[in-house]
């Protein structure tokens, strides 16, 4: 049996220029465009209900994935109604990857949301979303949601629902994948993570009567390609360590895809073995390299993959 296609995605950079950015990575042939959210961060962010939304109009084919939602953020029937609403929108287009986020507590206690119940909220609201997507007068009493007698319309375009794919890097979110994920994307993953990681969800799957291959593996990588290995390096060193306010020099080389083209190449050989169908970029460069990197990727990376 043959395996599936691998399939190419990049992130969107910044919170303006979104309709060029969306249109330059359909036309250079990405598979899915993404925006990644916070409410508040250590460095501007989007939305990316709202990021999306304008990347539908600009766009005609690609798919488009939030990498990710912060859902324990959202009330669980908003969340379902503008995942439905972007759904129908983009004529099915949109994929919702869901995390539970922590590394921002501030932005849990501005929101009401106390951050040591991010996990339990996430999977009251994945359970709650799947019914309000699938059925009519849902009535729902759980933990933290109520809900009586309440219908979501229009209903998604995507069938059953929009896919789920689920983000995170311990047990209790694969456990969350083998459950309701439709994907699995961790990130600040090694090869070898990855691949340790989906023969856990396969034992969840076995224990729950689902089959793995019902959860598409991905991952969520940074990446930087220049034709300079150091340069990459330390482009990447820079910007992540400004997006997450720490020391991102040992990291760099696990948990990221940077270097040469020659060295990328090799590098997302890697994860392609382990097990990744779908690889979901996001570039780890200064602005001015953005463009340099896509085009990088498109021509000298992917095309090994294709």
């Amino acid at each position: 049996m043959t395996s599936p296609p691998i399939e190419f995605g990049m992130t969107m950079r910044g919170t303006d220029g979104i309709e060029a950015s969306a249109q330059r990575i359909e036309e250079l042939g990405f598979d899915y465009v993404g925006s990644g959210e916070h409410v508040a961060f250590h460095v501007p962010t989007p939305n990316n209900f709202v990021s999306l939304s304008v990347a539908a109009g600009a766009t005609s084919r690609i798919k488009l994935l939030s990498a990710v939602t912060v859902l324990p953020l959202y009330p669980a029937v908003l969340a379902a109604k503008l995942a439905a609403a972007l759904d129908v929108a983009s004529n099915g287009r949109f994929v919702m990857g869901v995390g539970i986020g922590g590394e921002y507590p501030r932005e849990f206690e501005a929101c009401g949301v106390p951050v040591h119940e991010r996990g339990a909220r996430c999977n009251e609201s994945l359970a709650l979303m799947k019914r309000l997507w699938t059925e009519t007068n849902v009535t729902f009493h759980g933990r933290f949601n109520t809900v009586n007698d309440i219908t979501i319309a229009p209903r998604p375009v995507s069938m059953p629902h929009p896919p789920l794919w689920i983000s995170g890097r311990r047990d209790a979110a694969m456990r969350r994948a083998a459950r309701f994920g439709d994907g699995w994307m961790p990130y600040m993953y090694s090869p070898d993570m990855l691949r340790d990681s989906l023969a856990k969800i396969a034992e969840h799957c076995s224990e729950l009567g689902r089959s793995p291959a019902d959860v598409r593996p991905a991952i969520y990588i940074f990446t930087c390609v220049h034709a300079d290995r150091d340069t990459a390096i330390d482009y990447a060193v820079a910007r992540l360590g400004a997006t997450y306010a720490q020391d991102f020099r040992a990291k760099a080389g696990r948990y990221t895809l940077v270097g040469t083209p020659e060295d990328c190449r090799a590098r997302l050989a890697e994860y392609v073995d382990a097990g990744a169908r779908t690889v979901f970029f996001a570039s780890a460069c200064p602005d001015d390299h953005v463009a340099e990197n896509q085009r990088l990727l498109v021509d000298e990376v992917i095309p090994a993959f294709r």
